[in-house]
């Protein structure tokens, strides 16, 4: 049995063993080169035949194989940089092996090789044939992996079957290994499956794409290097010529080099992933723009709308957002507008074929008596999919402007009970082609979106562990994958809370990266924690990255700021954490602390009810002086947006009750401040908290105990959280929805309350400039739903060099820029330009 091992460290053996499915190397027999020994043809079952390689061209193909040093006999993963492992050394190489004395394999076969009782035979390339100095026969296998033996594990029913992927992992095995040749066609990524099918000539596999442990990466197959002289160069044979199919994709890519890239941001929230990306986009010179963003929440499409007033901001759910594209594919088809899809049937059958109207514009509908009234249509005004008029049947609905009548009459009518408007609808149909009202497939550049996976959650005690997609609170992400499907974007960038990674095996991570895979999108994984680009919170989230083989896959930006670690990264995802190697020499800014984000900010009591109030203060650090800048000094700001007063918006906080206020105001304002702090609470040596019984317990003015019993016995008495302090020397684990401080740290420093909209938005990175819009409590729900800009930020960044760059693999991880994001330096240096 054959060895396959790991890219991993030592120290990370045992999760790569379980995710790249490792196993114990099988005793060796003692086999001999022919030639080599004495023993008779009938008892050699592998031998290397034919002449050997030259020595001198061994020795530059293979030169570790001939150095002057100690002779060992081991296995040596070719890519593992410890050196504490000698690397086997040769007597000569060979270009062929006979194995069993009747299969004849030459270098660079792909062939099964022996694994386990019980398993599937491992699929490798042959990248190297040699006798050793001890004399015992070995092949170098480059290992292929089945889509279960990658980080799918499971879910690898949504790859076909015969699909595997290369990797760049080779160890050396015993030549008697190998079991038999086999043909693996090698494939371009970027023709679909049933092309596929049809293209490859009868082979056991096919092979599209490149498979790195590191960040989960699956990438485009490098060129063919077979016959190159490297030892480290990838190796794969290529069976089929799909120039015309490469050709045509390349044609597509070079239409979409266009100034202007498009964006999609689902499940958008307020934007604030969408504003980061445009944001990070533009400083490398991407003119990245959000044209259309949906959310179920109407507040948080206010907010958007309010903010990005070019955006198409839908105000509906992701799965009626596909049924209305996908109807409108079928319209613009039916009126020709677009061409390629399948005729639409039921509009021809509700319209007719022919271009002629009846003349009024008739809806067809009375007041329900022979000869009354007939509304006619004046004007078709919006467009949805769903339930509007509430009859519990959802479909695709026009909202209506009547002839004769005002706006407070427009409704919302089924399109089947619009069948004599044909040329009304024409007309709304095409002039929302023109201005790109909604999305075709092929029109949208970038997605970009969290889908919510509420059923992950730890605080959901009914948690699904053996299929969490049957429970309908992870169903988003399933629709997320359709949208993606249904509109071929070129990247994807999704984000999600780091328990689709832990919660049963990660199922829901694994599952987001098989549909991407399935879908022919090449993919990475990494997690990225706020704190580490220049924010006082951690706040660690999964982001996946998404490319289309024709484009280059982004990479995660590497750390810019020291930052307090918190919480539990998932052993067997550790490797996708994005942080600088151990004992880097880069030095990292100095983490932000509470204060460096919002000292200037002006008192403001319990009572507050401003929107707007002045600063009062000028700006006293860094990230403070970057915060405030406007609208219209930041690059990728909206073009259309006007120009804002110098007001700061949302600086108001939660209106706590009597009792709670009360008791907020008996909390000490010293560091490390709580309900522990009260009269009557005693903590014990174990640091859970009791009654004091020598202090009799009070009662506030209502009558109500100022200590609650639910602070007691929160975590069994243990925490410290409610009514906590945060202190100005501190970060904050995670800025969340919700601000009553019942469970959590989040009364201010120095004042009788809990932190504003404003103060949450500053440790979430918004521009100060960023208005909300809503009641109060959603716009804390706004806020602690977002995506963090400075984090977003770094991603349009890396999307901007992706999109400038050829499609070559390149590593996961890149630095940026000294002082990214360097705004403040640019336009200094163009006002001093100005002023000259």
């Amino acid at each position: 049995m054959a060895k396959r091992r790991s890219m991993r460290s030592k120290e990370d053996e045992q999760a790569a063993s379980a995710e790249a499915g490792s196993t114990s190397p099988r005793k060796r027999r003692e086999v001999v080169a022919n030639g080599a020994g004495s023993e008779s043809d009938s008892e050699v079952e592998a031998r290397l035949i034919g002449d050997p390689v030259p020595v001198e061209e061994a020795k530059t193909r293979w030169p570790k194989r001939y150095q002057e040093k100690k002779r060992v006999a081991g296995t040596k993963n070719s890519n593992d940089k410890d050196d504490s492992e000698e690397v086997i050394q040769a007597l000569r190489h060979y270009t062929q092996a006979e194995v069993d004395g009747r299969i004849l394999y030459d270098l660079y076969d792909d062939a099964h090789v022996k694994a386990g009782d019980g398993e599937l035979n491992f699929i490798c390339k042959i990248v190297e044939l040699f006798e050793a100095v001890d004399h015992t026969l070995y092949f170098t296998a480059q290992w292929y992996y089945r889509a279960q033996d990658t980080v799918i594990k499971n879910l690898s029913d949504l790859i076909d079957t015969k699909r595997v992927f290369f990797s760049e992992i080779r160890d050396d095995n015993p030549l008697d290994c190998l079991v038999e040749k086999l043909h693996i066609a090698r494939l371009p990524l970027n023709i679909d499956l049933n092309t596929k099918r049809k293209s490859i000539p009868d082979c056991d596999y096919y092979c599209d794409m490149l498979y790195l442990l590191p960040y989960s990466t699956f990438v485009n197959l490098p060129p063919d290097n077979k016959h190159a002289s490297s030892e480290a160069s990838s190796t794969i044979s290529s069976e089929i010529d799909v120039s015309g199919a490469e050709l045509e994709e390349v044609s597509q890519v070079n239409k979409h080099r266009k100034l202007e890239v498009t964006l999609l941001d689902l499940y958008s929230g307020c934007g604030a992933m969408s504003t980061g990306l445009c944001l990070g986009a533009s400083l490398s010179s991407l003119n990245l723009v959000t044209k259309w963003a949906v959310d179920l929440n109407k507040y948080a499409c206010e907010s958007l709308k309010l903010n990005h007033p070019e955006t198409e901001v839908r105000n509906e759910s992701a799965e009626d957002f596909l049924s209305l594209l996908k109807e409108w594919e079928k319209l613009c088809l039916y009126f020709s507008l677009i061409s390629g899809g399948d005729f639409p049937q039921e509009y021809s059958d509700l319209f007719g074929t022919e271009d002629v109207d009846d003349g009024d514009g008739s809806s067809g509908d009375t007041d329900g008596e022979e000869g009354g009234e007939v509304f006619e249509v004046a004007k078709i005004l919006k467009i949805c999919y769903g339930d509007p008029k509430e009859t519990k049947e959802r479909a695709l609905y026009l909202k209506v402007r009547w002839k004769g009548y005002g706006a407070s009459e427009d409704s919302w009518e089924p399109i089947q009970g619009l069948g004599n408007c044909r040329e009304t609808i024409k007309e709304f149909v095409t002039h929302g082609y023109n201005s790109n009202i909604l999305p075709l497939p092929g029109d949208v550049d970038v997605i970009c979106g969290g889908p919510p996976c509420q059923g992950v959650s730890g605080f959901n005690r009914f948690r699904n562990k053996e299929n969490p997609l049957d429970d309908e609170k992870n169903k988003q992400l399933e629709v997320y994958m359709n949208l993606v499907q249904h509109l071929k974007p070129r990247f994807v960038l999704m984000e999600n809370v780091v328990d689709i990674v832990k919660f049963a095996d990660g199922f829901l991570g694994r599952y987001a990266l098989g549909r991407l895979i399935g879908m022919d999108y090449q993919v990475r994984m990494g997690m990225m924690a706020a704190g580490a680009f220049g924010l006082p919170q951690f706040r660690m989230r999964v982001f996946i990255w998404g490319a289309r083989p024709t484009e280059k896959l982004p990479q995660f930006p590497l750390p810019t700021h020291d930052v307090v670690v918190r919480g539990v990264i998932p052993v067997a995802f550790e490797m996708n954490t994005v942080a600088h190697d151990e004992g880097h020499n880069l030095k990292l800014e100095e983490k932000l602390l509470l204060q460096d984000a919002i000292s200037d900010l002006p008192s403001v009591e319990n009572h507050e009810d401003r929107d707007e109030i002045p600063y009062r203060k000028a700006p006293t650090t860094e990230f403070q002086r970057l915060i405030r800048l406007g609208r219209e000094e930041l690059p990728g700001s909206s073009p259309k947006a006007k120009q804002a007063k110098v007001v700061l918006y949302d600086h108001r906080p939660l209106k706590l009750n009597e009792d709670d206020y009360e008791r907020v105001c008996r909390i000490p304002k010293k560091k490390g401040a709580n309900f522990r702090d009260l009269p009557g609470v005693r903590v014990r040596p174990d640091n859970r908290v009791e009654w004091d019984p020598d202090i009799e317990r009070v009662y506030l003015k209502s009558g109500k105990p100022l200590v609650p019993d639910y602070a007691m016995t929160f975590v069994n008495g243990s925490s410290t959280k409610p009514f906590a302090r945060l202190w100005w020397d501190q970060t904050v684990p995670t800025v969340v929805t919700r601000a009553e401080p019942h469970n959590q740290a989040i009364l201010h420093p120095e004042q009788d309350r809990v932190l504003t909209i404003r103060e949450n938005a500053r440790l979430q990175g918004f521009p100060d400039y960023y208005k909300l819009c809503g009641p109060v409590k959603e716009r804390y729900i706004q806020v602690g739903n977002a995506v963090a800009v400075p984090v977003a930020r770094a991603l349009g960044y890396a999307l901007g060099l992706a999109c400038r760059s050829s499609g070559t693999v390149d590593e996961p991880l890149f630095t940026l820029p000294p002082k990214f994001p360097n705004i403040l330096e640019r336009y200094s240096s163009a006002a001093s330009e100005d002023d000259d």
